[in-house]
């Protein structure tokens, strides 16, 4: 397990059962290898909610709304027509980068992957666009660092709500609705 799983699983202690994914399939559909931190995430926790704002997206999530594959078509579709009328930002100047969405928050916000040519998975970082507006933010920390970090209140975001985080976590599996 990862240093910052493991910090993850001391804050917030994980449900009994773990989620077991094939990720072959999911790895192809995205054209990408991802992250091994987040698929020790999604073992752990599932497509989830973390102090009931921010949702992890799960390849499969048993709540469909919060499918990384759906979520990965949709978003990649949105910003291609976005960076038609605004900026994109400076991270993605670069030939070849992309965004791969990883989760969303209650208030619209997107926290993606900024994946870039000739880094590894485990190399990605963390960008995040505000929820229907052009600003976005760049975080150089791997996906369960950024949650543990923000959980813990070590990292702040300008654009993620002031009342994330909660005083005391609260966490739940996504569920079919």
């Amino acid at each position: 397990m990862n240093v910052s799983l493991a910090r993850l699983v001391r804050l917030v202690p994980p449900p009994p059962h773990p989620r077991e994914t094939d990720w072959e399939p999911v790895e192809e559909a995205l054209g990408v290898a991802l992250p091994s931190d987040y698929k020790e995430l999604v073992h752990v926790y599932g497509g989830s909610n973390w102090d009931d704002y921010l949702y992890v997206l799960e390849p499969g999530c048993p709540n469909d709304n919060y499918d990384l594959l759906k979520w990965a078509d949709w978003k990649t579709e949105d910003l291609e027509g976005l960076w038609e009328y605004e900026k994109k930002p400076d991270e993605l100047e670069e030939a070849g980068a992309r965004l791969i969405p990883w989760a969303t928050t209650d208030n619209g916000e997107y926290l993606y992957w900024l994946v870039r040519p000739g880094r590894q998975p485990d190399d990605w970082t963390v960008m995040i666009n505000e929820a229907r507006g052009d600003r976005w933010e760049h975080f150089p920390l791997t996906c369960t660092r950024f949650l543990a970090s923000a959980l813990t209140g070590e990292l702040r975001s300008a654009l993620l709500s002031t009342c994330f985080p909660l005083p005391v976590h609260e966490y739940r599996r996504l569920a079919p609705m």
